[in-house]
């Protein structure tokens, strides 16, 4: 592999400009402070970033000429969660503090057997699925969530 010829020390939640291209990354791999990634034409960039950053969709990497990179939610396998009594469910999923993308009638969470059986037990109706996740931020609307071991 030769070395990528664009690096991206910036980072900014929305794009300034039209992106100079793109890149799809699933939720795990948003979270990232430096990695080499191949971007949707084939090329690659060095993401050399200050500090470990969570990239959100619709956000973008900024390159030394100024010029952006758009980063888009790839599709990942996740479970989608429905159910008569949603706030309820989605207590009890953030009370595991369980990443969750929060809509009007559904929840979308990472696979997982242990919150998926629990969930079935509380009367949820899931379904496996392919789709980009965007879950919800931090308590103060951005960041990650965390489990107590962090």
């Amino acid at each position: 592999m030769t070395a990528p010829q664009r690096v991206a020390q910036n980072y900014h939640d929305h794009a300034h400009h039209t992106p100079v291209g793109h890149i799809q990354l699933t939720y795990e791999d948003r979270f990232l402070r430096r990695k080499v990634l191949d971007l949707d034409d084939g090329s690659s960039v060095l993401v050399d970033l200050p500090k470990t950053t969570s990239l959100n969709h619709g956000g973008v990497l900024v390159l030394e000429d100024g010029s952006e990179i758009a980063v888009v939610a790839a599709p990942e396998p996740l479970l989608e969660v429905k159910g008569g009594s949603l706030h309820r469910l989605a207590w009890h999923i953030g009370n595991r503090h369980t990443p969750c993308q929060i809509e009007e009638t559904r929840l979308l969470i990472q696979r997982d057997h242990v919150i998926r059986d629990m969930l079935h037990l509380l009367g949820a109706e899931l379904t496996e699925v392919m789709e980009p996740f965007t879950p919800e931020g931090g308590a103060y609307g951005h960041g990650r969530t965390h489990s107590h071991a962090h």
